[in-house]
């Protein structure tokens, strides 16, 4: 509550200020209340004042409850300003903080649990701002109200406070059983949402499989438990909530038995009670108040919680601060390795997915990277770009190491595309772009056009009614597989990379239209190109392979030295023709 406030502390001066003068006008109504009582009610009922008296007293009560009125719409005003601004930042801080953190990071967390971290963990982290600038500004009025009531009378002033020990009771009490609600309650939001997520992204697979039912049963179970533990929640709730809304009417009823008393023996007048009991009638409220705040605390603390997680999330990228040498702006980067190494933790210690890679790719180069599944290969070519950095050793950009280089330089210069490639919902301007329309670095129609050219999938966008403007559905449905991946290639070529790494990223797309993409790549952008393969059509379009096995490199050289002389590598070459023999043998 206190970085909160900090955080917006210029609104919470002026939502909390609002709310301490509601409470010196509340007290201020009481003493107004008390002294028309006596000096014009009493009279009037005994006949010794004129009833026109009574309109000096009315508008003394209007005057104050007018000022009433004005602080609680400032108060809630800005008390809701301040709880907007505090989700934004923090919906701003977690999506950053995810930008930051490498690849192995988001495959060890669900999709799920991080959209519950900006959705539902920040609701819960900052529902308990809504009553908290009430329950700090009535503060005032508690204040106030004692040191009236002690003027008053002692008796009637311990009669009137016996009910904050037994409300600050209550709430240890509450404390103690919601804390533990509240988390169970916002880890089950987190996956529901993972399995929703998983059931709509695979939502094809699911249809064409006949897996509804199973998926229905899944997500029902989980919403199930969600029920039960918000059931929980409900049932503390409903335990809390009735005790501290009946304790102020318990303190009113003892302020007017003691004030009967007190009346009979001549120690107060009868205005004095009603004061004490009209003061102790508007104590309700900040004890109402401080019950919606203590009532928000478990689950605020659990949000809380959920999104420091990721805020204080270990291995996070750091930015380098060293522009890329500029000499040669116009060729291909070339890209050196030293005793390069990976390793990642697990349960049962660490494993090293490369292991002393030492390898050279001159500028301008064509490279295929191959080996088995697991090999490392995609390791391997995603420290080029910068989504992990190595365990060990160095990866240099002419000469220059990607942990020190500006990351625009490195994004302006490096391109990256995967197998599995996103289409977002736009057009195939915005798709190849990824530029907002009055931003004046976007690239051009004409740059857009040469870079669908190169990828073959120009004639692709001609065909669609409205050219760059067609918009492309969600994860680009109205594409085939190997359309979608000749949009994200020229999305890269787009940006005239000095270094393209390809992953696997024209698995998709026909051997013929593949061999011309490369061909293209090779004869006209003098673009460094480092490859992951597993078509020896595209390899022997390479002018080097670099053969990897077990996380290290077996052997380096032109298609045909390696087919000579590197057994393994001969292996992948020759397994499809082996498979198709297979199985014309079967046949």
């Amino acid at each position: 509550m206190g970085a909160g406030i900090r955080a917006e502390w210029r609104i919470y001066i002026l939502a909390i200020g609002a709310s301490a003068l509601f409470g010196g006008l509340t007290v201020a109504v009481s003493q107004v209340l008390g002294a028309v009582t006596d000096s014009i009610v009493v009279p009037a009922v005994n006949l010794e004042t004129p009833v026109g008296r009574a309109w000096i007293g009315g508008a003394a009560l209007a005057a104050v409850g007018l000022g009433l009125a004005l602080s609680v719409a400032a108060r809630r005003i800005f008390a809701g300003i301040g709880v907007a601004n505090l989700q934004a930042n923090h919906r701003r801080a977690v999506t950053a903080r995810y930008l930051e953190l490498p690849m192995s990071w988001h495959r060890a967390h669900p999709t799920g649990q991080l959209l519950s971290n900006v959705s539902s963990d920040v609701e819960a982290a900052t529902g308990v701002f809504n009553p908290l600038p009430f329950a700090l500004g009535v503060c005032v009025m508690i204040g106030i109200a004692a040191v009236a009531l002690f003027n008053l009378d002692v008796w009637l002033a311990v009669a009137a406070l016996s009910v904050l020990p037994i409300a600050v009771l209550v709430n240890l009490v509450f404390q103690k059983y919601m804390s533990p609600a509240i988390t169970l309650a916002q880890q089950l939001r987190a996956e529901v949402a993972d399995v929703a997520h998983e059931s709509f992204e695979a939502a094809l697979l699911v249809k064409a499989l006949g897996t509804e039912e199973r998926e229905e049963a899944r997500f029902a179970e989980r919403t199930a438990a969600l029920r039960a533990a918000n059931v929980r929640v409900g049932t503390v709730r409903a335990f809390f909530d009735p005790i501290i809304e009946f304790l102020p009417p318990l303190g009113t009823l003892l302020v007017l038995v003691v004030g009967t008393f007190r009346v009979q023996a001549g120690a107060v007048e009868t205005g004095e009670v009603v004061s004490a009991a009209y003061l102790l009638t508007m104590m309700a409220v900040p004890v109402r108040a401080f019950g919606w705040v203590l009532g928000e605390l478990p689950r605020g603390v659990v949000g809380y919680e959920r999104i420091s997680q990721v805020l204080d999330a270990r291995g996070a990228l750091t930015l380098g601060t060293r522009p890329l040498p500029s000499e040669h702006e116009a060729a291909g980067l070339a890209v050196r390795l030293e005793g390069v190494g990976v390793r990642v933790p697990t349960a049962t210690g660490d494993v090293h997915l490369l292991s002393g890679i030492d390898l050279d790719i001159a500028a301008g180069e064509t490279v295929a990277v191959v080996g088995s599944t697991g090999a490392g290969k995609t390791t391997l070519v995603s420290l080029l770009s910068r989504l992990s950095d190595p365990s060990e050793g160095r990866v240099l950009l002419d000469g220059a190491d990607v942990r020190d280089v500006l990351a625009r330089d490195l994004t302006g210069t490096v391109a990256f595309a995967s197998q599995t490639t996103f289409i977002f919902e736009d057009t195939i301007r915005g798709n190849i772009t990824l530029a907002d329309d009055d931003d004046p670095t976007r690239p051009s129609d004409a740059e857009v056009w040469a870079a669908l050219e190169l990828a073959r999938v120009a004639d692709v966008v001609r065909a669609l009614p409205l050219g760059l403007d067609a918009p492309l559905g969600e994860s680009g449905a109205n594409l085939s597989g190997g359309q979608r991946q000749r949009v994200a290639l020229a999305r890269a070529l787009v940006r005239r990379p000095r270094l393209l790494v390809l992953d696997d990223a024209t698995s998709a797309v026909d051997p013929e239209v593949e061999q011309g993409i490369l061909a293209g790549l090779r004869a006209g952008t003098g673009t460094t190109v480092v490859m992951v393969a597993y078509r020896m059509s595209s390899v022997s379009l390479a002018d080097r392979v670099v053969h990897v096995e077990s996380g290290r490199v077996v052997d380096t050289g032109p298609a045909h030295e390696l087919l000579d002389r590197d057994a393994g590598f001969r292996d992948l070459a020759l397994a499809y023709q082996r498979e198709a023999a297979r199985r014309e043998g079967d046949a």
